[in-house]
């Protein structure tokens, strides 16, 4: 079994977290800083695929407070169609799958104090801990399709 990749997509700022093949570790990887509508972000996760054996992705979908889709989920679904073509020539059909992100700032947050990070780190970090809560949802979940 593979690693699972998850993304907290941003237009600023991109989270990422991973999975190990076993499921029995989860860790935030760095955060990347650039547009959310560009290449780069693209490439970079080019490479984190060049560097480990991707099974899967999992990103956030940012639903609305009452459960329903508004514009930011349009966009990260039109991420997700970029991402997969981007990626489907050189690595096959990597399935990409949407989990619901609500509240994972705030549980990002209160991991990230208990871990002691304050201020800017805490702030650096954000993202990748809030992919990083949103991927054990989906892990606990049984890893729905």
């Amino acid at each position: 079994m593979g690693v699972i990749i998850a993304i907290d997509y941003g237009t600023k700022k991109t989270g990422f977290a991973v999975a190990d093949g076993m499921r029995i570790l989860t860790e935030p990887l760095a955060v990347f800083h650039g547009a959310g509508d560009g290449e780069d972000l693209l490439h970079h996760i080019a490479k984190l695929c060049d560097e480990r054996d991707v099974e899967r992705f999992v990103i956030g979908m940012p639903f609305n407070m009452d459960g329903t889709e508004g514009p930011r989920a349009a966009e990260t679904r039109a991420f997700g169609d970029s991402l997969r073509a981007h990626l489907e020539k050189r690595f096959g059909r990597i399935p990409i799958r949407f989990q619901d992100e609500r509240l994972s700032t705030k549980e990002a947050d209160s991991l990230l104090v208990e871990a002691g990070y304050i201020g800017d780190e805490r702030k650096k970090r954000r993202d990748s801990w809030s992919a990083l809560v949103f991927l054990r949802e989906w892990l606990q979940c049984g890893e729905p399709e």
